[in-house]
């Protein structure tokens, strides 16, 4: 039995509120369970030095956690002058997985910037934000194109991103944190569509896993994705 009481395949509530920024191209808030993350896209007409003058685009990311996003209250990191090793994986993380969802010739020599902000947090931070970031991705593209800025669309496809792992020796979908914490194996898996991996990261947290139960994590991927990839087309 799951502490939360869902099945072994079933998700959280998944809600997406759009249009929660005034400034930014692109914003959503984005709830899965009691994780809130805040997505924001901004643009801008320039690239990192190394694209200049290649037609090429590009997106990256920025994360943070608010103080309180926890049960205990975490220091802000601008305050140590630097970032956390944790911050840093994740936000790197975030920003690969919208860049594959992309084509950046089209997109032009311009970067957009995706930032997530973690309101609340309660296991899955990394996937919410990369699920919502594409909803903010995806609005700041349609900005760019009704303004005649970019003729052809640069989004390949939707990009969603879930956990799944291995809780009382089942394997689970989408853990909340006190499933994570005591999970024996632990992954999070990034998708393009519903069907195509972008990333998958694996760790046996407190135990090995064999291949048919990474082939049943896979399918609860794919199945908590196709679920995301539907949230994300009613919002945008």
């Amino acid at each position: 039995m799951r502490p939360s009481g869902r099945k072994l395949d079933e998700m959280r509530v998944v809600s997406i509120e759009t249009d929660v920024m005034r400034h930014a191209e692109g914003s959503c808030l984005i709830k899965v369970g009691n994780t809130h993350v805040l997505c924001s896209a901004s643009v801008e007409d320039r690239t990192p030095p190394f694209l200049r003058n290649t037609g090429l685009g590009w997106v990256t990311a920025e994360y943070g956690m608010l103080p309180r996003a926890t049960n205990t209250r975490n220091r802000r990191e601008a305050a140590t002058g630097k970032q956390g090793g944790r911050t840093v994986e994740i936000q790197r993380l975030i920003g690969r997985s919208l860049r594959a969802g992309i084509d950046r010739s089209a997109l032009g020599e311009r970067q957009i910037t995706i930032d997530c902000d973690v309101l609340q947090a309660d296991g899955g931070t990394r996937c919410a934000a990369i699920t919502g970031g594409w909803i903010a991705l995806r609005q700041a593209v349609n900005v760019l194109m009704a303004a005649g800025q970019i003729k052809t669309d640069p989004i390949i496809g939707q990009v969603t991103a879930v956990s799944c792992g291995i809780y009382g020796g089942q394997p689970v979908l989408d853990l909340d944190y006190s499933e994570d914490s005591a999970a024996g194996v632990d992954g999070n898996f990034v998708m393009l569509g519903n069907d195509r991996l972008i990333e998958v990261q694996m760790s046996g947290e407190g135990s090995v896993f064999g291949r048919d139960e990474l082939q049943s994590m896979l399918d609860l991927a794919a199945k908590g994705s196709a679920e995301l990839s539907a949230a994300q087309g009613v919002a945008r």
